[in-house]
């Protein structure tokens, strides 16, 4: 009986793994894929301003980037479902319960960052589960390309609206306003209409 060496077992098993991870990935992908609504949630809002720095709060632009997302993802067809559509306050609860009424879709998050140190900047993705693993590295590789500021990756956290929404979420932080060059760019029409077309593009990339 032939008995493979151990270089022979070793490549088997590195193949073994590429198989195994390449089928997760692309059952991933599928799961995220199946949608047909997107369920757009501006963070905060109303008695809730979120981060502010500098005079400028992250609900207002939380919310005017998520009007840009849905006019961008509308224009592809998509159907769209808005948490908030003013300055108002709206409870972590009500925003899982929206999410939750709408069947084949995902919840896309749009959030600023903020932290003590004035020196960190660059944008995130948060997930909650697998498919919305997919979905985040697809938004987060072209919202760090595209805004050319620092890849601060995807992480897996249990915030309620990622761990109580029965579809895929993710919540995108789009810039630190914690940040004095990055607050300034984050107020610009332009760095918005980037950051949505970002996550337009990501969204897409995984339908």
């Amino acid at each position: 009986m032939f008995h493979p060496g151990p270089k022979a077992c070793s490549v088997f098993l590195r193949t073994a793994e590429l198989i195994l991870a390449l089928c997760l990935t692309l059952g991933g992908a599928a799961e995220a894929a199946r949608f047909t609504t997107v369920v757009i949630d501006p963070g905060h809002g109303g008695k809730d301003k979120g981060a502010f720095r500098g005079g400028v709060r992250e609900s207002h632009l939380a919310l005017q980037t998520a009007q840009r997302l849905e006019q961008l993802l509308k224009k592809k067809g998509l159907k769209t479902a808005m948490t908030r559509r003013s300055d108002i306050f709206v409870s972590l609860g009500s925003r899982v319960a929206i999410a939750n009424r709408h069947r084949s879709a995902v919840l896309v998050s749009i959030h600023f960052n903020a932290y003590g140190d004035s020196r960190y900047r660059g944008v995130e993705t948060f997930y909650g589960g697998h498919a919305g693993r997919i979905l985040a590295r697809a938004i987060q590789t072209r919202l760090a390309s595209r805004l050319k500021t620092q890849n601060r990756g995807v992480k897996q956290r249990s915030f309620k609206v990622l761990s109580q929404t029965k579809c895929p979420a993710v919540l995108v932080e789009c810039g630190f306003l914690s940040h004095g060059s990055e607050r300034a760019r984050c107020r610009t029409a332009a760095y918005q209409q980037t950051a949505a077309q970002a996550i337009c593009d990501g969204i897409l990339a995984v339908r």
